[in-house]
């Protein structure tokens, strides 16, 4: 199972924190977006409001197989 999570452009930042504002779960998206780091996080619905609503382009979807079904982690 292959699922997304959300990437940001830094540098088309201007961290207006408008995806902060529409996340329903309150992830504090703005900081990732500047910092260039992807939204990663478990509880990310993946619902595509920030990505909707950044008026920069900045966010987009990336697959991801970070949280497959079955993966384990540290291989032990």
């Amino acid at each position: 199972m292959v699922s997304a999570v959300v990437v940001a452009e830094p540098v088309r930042c201007v961290e207006c924190g408008i995806c902060t504002y529409n996340c329903p779960l309150g992830i504090d998206v703005r900081t990732r977006a500047r910092l260039g780091q992807a939204v990663a996080d478990s509880y990310c619905l993946t619902c595509g409001e920030c990505v909707a609503r950044c008026p920069r382009g900045t966010l987009r979807f990336e697959s991801s197989a970070v949280f497959a079904a079955g993966s384990t982690r540290g291989g032990g």
